[in-house]
């Protein structure tokens, strides 16, 4: 099986049992899950913390618990690393958005189905190979 990256927004929907997470999208990940294969980026935890921080996002607990609850269910936390930095910058017509960047050059990287439901995301044409999350 492919490994499967998860989106930030589509971790939190998960975690969170929110209904915006399609069947087939929740299946993938189930799937992915059971075969040690489903994973997200550090800097999705980084992301996470902001928008909570922010207050554009409310979790059932602190986000250093959150992170440990998703960590403990057994999805790898992919870490950043130089390759994955350097790729990021030359995704050629992809949004700025520096956490987005990083999360698909590491889905291209690690040769991942992206789940995402960012329409910036979804609509690029860069080598991606991703799963829109709504369905």
């Amino acid at each position: 099986m492919t490994f499967v990256l998860l989106d930030t927004h589509v971790l939190i929907w998960l975690m969170e049992g929110d209904p915006g997470l399609g069947p087939q999208a929740r299946a993938l990940a189930d799937d992915a899950l059971r075969a040690d294969r489903l994973g997200v980026s550090a800097i999705t935890f980084w992301e996470t913390a902001m928008l909570a921080q922010r207050g554009r996002i409310g979790l059932a607990m602190p986000v250093a618990a959150w992170r440990r609850a998703v960590l403990d269910l057994g999805i790898a936390e992919i870490a950043v690393s130089g390759d994955i930095a350097i790729a990021a910058v030359s995704l050629d017509g992809l949004h700025g958005d520096p956490a987005d960047r990083m999360i698909c050059a590491t889905a291209i990287l690690r040769q991942a189905v992206l789940v995402s439901a960012d329409e910036r995301v979804i609509g690029w044409p860069g080598t991606l190979n991703r799963h829109h999350a709504r369905t």
